[in-house]
């Protein structure tokens, strides 16, 4: 594939870079080379090789998945302007009363 300088320009600035007016055919030269690289890469038969996502095998620690309120709701209602105390047989717990926004 290959492309021009106007082409260049366009993704300098679309990328928000400065390219000089100078350097814009060098920069299309090696974006060329670039993009025949990434075509003959799809001409290769990877259907035998599994997806990777990292060159050394590493098992992440597992946490298990709970659900807390993180035990401070009275301390973050504290922060409130207008905090909603609820106390209700469930225990919902307090919240923020934020204003209405209605366009």
């Amino acid at each position: 594939m290959s492309l021009d300088q106007a082409t260049v320009a366009r993704i300098a600035q679309l990328a928000r870079i400065r390219v000089a007016a100078d350097d814009r055919a060098r920069m299309a030269q090696e974006l060329s080379t670039i993009l025949d690289w990434v075509e003959q890469l799809k001409s290769l038969d990877t259907s035998s090789v599994e997806p990777m996502t990292s060159t050394v095998e590493v098992v992440l620690p597992q946490r298990a998945d709970e659900v807390t309120d993180g035990g401070y709701a009275e301390k973050v209602l504290l922060n409130a302007t207008d905090p909603v105390r609820v106390s209700t047989t469930e225990d919902l717990g307090g919240f923020f009363t934020v204003p209405k926004v209605v366009e």
